[in-house]
């Protein structure tokens, strides 16, 4: 094969390569330990000097020629298969995207959340009531008399141009609503947020409570031990916990008792 010859069926080769394995397969064909190039270097050895000086810059030029072409057509090829995978990678920005959701819940929301699924195995439903609650519900109606200090102005919101109409100072209105719309027996648990006119490093005029009521026969204070034991136990995942109830006085209830846990 003469060297024009070999220059252009090599260019072709290169040309007609569609793949980097098909550039390679080229390369090797033509420039690889075996390649027809490469067999063409080699015979340089065997000519006179007077020969190499006519077929040295030949041969070498068609290596050069290749190798540049080579080069060429790689950086063509990449080019082609980067410019093939970002459009394929594009994305129509105009479409709407879903978001990943972000935020936590709240810890008290938690916790009311928690204490509400304890209460719920025990067979108590959960209960609820405004925030904004008339007098009546309020205070009257649970044994809290006009000359108590609750419903002074620095204990209590009272909405302003309605008298009658408070903040709720504790959840109990909850209490008397279920009672009047509810038949015995009644079982239920009455969280949610509450309002004091009070606010210093150790009170916020806002916070949350959780109450309980339990209406039916045969009940005894023994129930609600058995109701606060079996409730501390879950809530703090422990199976020992030392309660004491100390008697004391709460104008809607007697008998009237506070508890305090212990726990080692």
């Amino acid at each position: 094969m003469s060297i024009d010859q070999l220059h252009t069926e090599t260019l072709a080769a290169i040309e007609a390569a569609a793949t980097p394995e098909a550039l390679e397969a080229v390369r090797v064909a033509a420039m690889g330990k075996q390649g027809s190039i490469t067999a063409l270097l080699k015979t340089l050895g065997g000519m006179s000097p007077d020969e190499r000086a006519v077929n040295g810059p030949a041969f070498n030029g068609l290596r050069e020629t290749v190798t540049a072409a080579l080069a060429a057509k790689k950086a063509a090829l990449d080019e082609a298969a980067l410019n093939a995978k970002l459009a394929a990678e594009q994305q129509d920005m105009t479409l709407p995207v879903a978001l990943p959701a972000t935020g936590s819940i709240h810890p008290v929301s938690q916790v009311m959340d928690e204490l509400a699924e304890i209460f719920a195995d025990l067979g108590f439903a959960v209960a609820s009531g405004p925030e904004i609650e008339d007098d009546w519900h309020n205070f009257s109606a649970l044994n809290i008399p006009e000359s108590h200090p609750a419903r002074a102005m620095h204990d209590t919101f009272y909405i302003d141009g309605q008298p009658t109409m408070v903040l709720r100072t504790h959840t109990s209105p909850v209490q008397i609503r279920t009672m009047m719309s509810q038949k015995p027996p009644i079982r239920i648990i009455a969280p949610g947020r509450v309002y004091r006119s009070d606010s210093d490093a150790t009170h916020t005029p806002m916070f949350h409570q959780i109450e309980g009521l339990v209406i039916d026969k045969g009940i005894t204070l023994a129930h609600l031990r058995w109701t606060l034991e079996t409730f501390i136990k879950a809530f703090f995942e422990v199976d020992d916990v030392v309660l004491r109830f100390r008697p004391s006085y709460f104008p809607f209830t007697e008998p009237s008792v506070e508890v305090d846990v212990g726990y080692n």
